[in-house]
């Protein structure tokens, strides 16, 4: 199905490609070797050593303080790159849980699946070969997480108020009120050390904001690289950028000086969750605790936006960066983005999520056992699992590379 689905997806691109008023350009038949270049300078090592940073702080709840060590630590590492830092500002002040149970807003259901440690989880009905269903949801158990150590540090409770969020950018040579934004939300929850989610994305953010600012490379168009809070609370840290800055968009400030605080949005590219990708339920109703071998880099646009016909041209442009590029996994195109931070932005500007399966089925049906549970830990995840983000990392930097016009001095 998800051949078919891509090939359909595939022809009508093709004809989009001729009427579409904007969108990418067209993708080059072979690698760049300035991007290639500048992709080799991604490594796996460098990677999971920028995951394993962010874990120091737990699962960087929102509203706690070690949310906010945790930004700090973030804008540190983005400005010893040499990438210029900027905050936002908001205030986080919901109004209080409706009574008689319910989800928290942003938060899934409670009671998810609980597994312990070095356990094989299995779902909940045995071994149907297709639609199988295991709880899921986000754990609020201290108990659940058997390392005292960890449970210490997650023990402070949320608490409203005021919020920040980093981000850095990278200015064009020749097209500096023109943007695109490679965002990734830094928040998690659920007593483990959000590894995944998403120590994965925030990792892959960060490394691009690495390479690509490095002293030899320029580019014709402005990147910003964002790293948003509160999205497991309702995406409250995009639709903040998005409400304080759409508005901003290429205005010259002050006017003549060549600067533009907010350019043009051309493209919004979200990464989560960027290292599963294990597969249904085995017919004996367990989960492998192995990466399948079919595992691929998913990329997908939302088919109901405003700017669908875009994002999917979008998406078939980081398609084939992946085919350049990436090292070892493939990338598959599907059309349902859902529950991340680029829904804010997708009916006015073409955006995109890369994660690691089909989120809105795999760890819907509860597939993914480490979502927002004790056990999304590093130690949780092996090599195989980290390549899996470091080729989404190749993939979102080849094409963008691509995308803002770069050059290597050499």
């Amino acid at each position: 199905m998800r051949v078919a689905l891509s090939t359909v997806a595939l022809v009508f691109v093709v004809a989009l490609s001729m009427s579409a008023q904007s969108g990418p350009a067209v993708p080059p038949q072979k690698p760049v070797p300035d991007v290639t270049a500048l992709v080799s300078r991604l490594n796996l090592d460098s990677y999971k050593a920028t995951i394993k940073s962010l874990t120091q702080f737990g699962d960087r709840r929102q509203g706690t303080e070690r949310n906010r060590k945790a930004v700090d630590w973030i804008e540190a590492q983005l400005q010893s790159y040499g990438c210029p830092t900027e905050r936002i500002k908001y205030v986080y002040d919901p109004p209080p849980p409706r009574t008689g149970g319910g989800a928290p807003a942003g938060g899934g259901g409670g009671g998810g699946q609980q597994v312990a440690p070095g356990d094989v989880p299995r779902i909940s009905g045995g071994g149907r070969p297709r639609g199988a269903r295991a709880r899921t949801g986000v754990n609020t158990d201290p108990m659940r997480q058997p390392d005292e150590k960890l449970r210490a540090l997650n023990q402070e409770p949320a608490k409203n108020g005021p919020r920040e969020e980093v981000y850095c950018t990278k200015v064009g040579s020749k097209f500096p009120n023109e943007m695109y934004i490679v965002g990734a939300h830094m928040d998690g929850h659920g007593w483990g050390e959000a590894a995944n989610d998403d120590g994965s994305g925030t990792a892959l953010v960060m490394e691009l904001a690495r390479i690509f600012s490095m002293p030899d490379v320029a580019t014709e168009r402005t990147i910003r690289f964002a790293l948003w809070n509160n999205e497991e609370t309702g995406l409250n840290g995009a639709r903040a950028y998005v409400a304080q800055r759409q508005a901003l968009q290429g205005k010259e400030d002050p006017p003549g000086s060549g600067r533009y605080p907010e350019p043009k949005w051309l493209g919004m590219i979200q990464h989560d969750m960027m290292m599963w990708d294990h597969g249904m339920p085995r017919p004996d109703g367990t989960l492998n605790p192995e990466q399948r071998p079919e595992a691929d880099v998913n990329i997908e646009f939302q088919s109901t936006a405003k700017m669908a016909a875009e994002a999917m041209k979008l998406a078939f442009f980081f398609h084939g960066a992946n085919e350049r590029y990436a090292t070892d996994y493939p990338a598959q195109v599907g059309p349902h983005m859902t529950n991340t931070d680029s829904t804010p932005f997708m009916d006015v500007v073409p955006a995109i999520s890369l994660r690691e399966n089909e989120r809105g089925l795999h760890t819907g049906y509860g597939w993914n056992p480490h979502w927002h549970q004790p056990t999304d830990v590093f130690s949780t995840f092996s090599d195989k699992d980290f390549r899996l983000g470091l080729n989404a990392t190749q993939t979102t930097g080849g094409a963008i590379a691509e995308l803002a016009g770069l050059t290597l001095r050499h």
